[in-house]
């Protein structure tokens, strides 16, 4: 267990779920020295994630509470479903000085500050995987009472795992189909390109090699040059060459269309869960009351005891 934070702000940094995001993330941070592993502090049911931050160097807990006992800048990271029983469970903890910052798909800010003390900060992000490799996508929104401050607290730190932009909460969910999602999308057609080049006879991994360079290769000069992709993809056909000849055999299996409606059923999804949160939401009120009259109850009886 860890103890309790010595410094203040934003250097201590709590993740609530270890998944493959919170990784991520957290990896990122240390990488790009934002903050030392030790000052990292993770919690989990069991050790089947946590296991991966101590190989970071993190601290690790299996009680939410004590994340939130310890750090103010805390990421909550577990599968959207769950998100909203943890956020209860937590809420007597919160503080004015918490920076609650949630990165599960399709859960609303109007949900999470209904889940929350009046006075929460909470920031919305949609990350993605890469940004374990420091080359995320990722955008923010904030909710009423997170300021300029968080924003760019959070931007500044989260720029640590790659590209990061403030965007109004509707775009959240496009750029999980988008982004989130997109990362399948690009490996299934990474996986195709590969393939294609095995079946003509070149060996597994190096077409799996080369087709990924492909796509770095692409990515950094479309970012690089600020080009838009169909400018580059005339730079590389030439009358009667190689390449219109493969994009026509893209075009006849709808290559566009298909990539469009993937994005669109995925953000799609992601704005169904935002519709229809978790039945927890629901009973917010009277398990907050509980939790409430819980502590209270709590605290007569330590004074009671203290007095004795």
């Amino acid at each position: 267990m860890a103890a309790a934070a010595e410094e203040s702000g934003w250097r201590r940094v709590g993740f609530v779920g270890a998944g493959r995001m919170a990784e991520a993330i957290a990896q990122g941070l240390i990488q790009a020295g934002k903050v030392e592993a030790e000052h990292v502090l993770a919690s989990a049911p069991s050790d089947r994630n946590l296991c991966r931050f101590r190989a970071m160097g993190c601290q690790t807990t299996h009680s939410n509470l004590e994340v939130l006992h310890s750090c103010s800048l805390v990421f909550f990271a577990t599968k959207p479903h769950i998100l909203p029983a943890v956020l209860v469970e937590v809420a007597p903890a919160v503080t004015a000085e918490h920076i609650l910052v949630s990165v599960a798909a399709g859960v609303s800010l109007s949900t999470l500050e209904k889940l929350l003390p009046p006075m929460a900060r909470v920031l919305r992000v949609s990350p993605n995987l890469p940004c374990i490799v420091q080359e995320g996508a990722m955008v923010m929104a904030r909710g009423c009472c997170a300021g300029s401050y968080e924003a760019q607290l959070l931007r500044s730190l989260l720029e640590a795992c790659g590209q990061c932009e403030e965007v109004p909460e509707a775009q959240v969910d496009v750029h999980t189909g988008l982004s989130g999602s997109g990362v399948a999308f690009v490996c299934a057609f990474s996986e195709a390109l590969a393939e294609g080049a095995i079946k003509m006879g070149m060996p597994s991994g190096l077409a799996h090699r080369i087709a990924a360079q492909t796509l770095l290769g692409t990515a950094k000069v479309l970012l690089q040059k600020g080009q838009h992709p169909a400018q580059l993809r005339t730079d590389v056909c030439t009358p009667g060459g190689t390449t219109i000849y493969g994009l026509h055999v893209l075009e006849q299996g709808g290559l566009r269309a298909t990539a469009m409606s993937a994005v669109e059923a995925a953000t799609c999804r992601a704005r169904e869960l935002s519709r229809n949160p978790s039945p927890v939401v629901a009973q917010v009120p009277s398990v907050l009351q509980a939790l409430q009259g819980e502590g209270a109850l709590a605290h007569r009886e330590h004074s009671s005891v203290a007095r004795s």
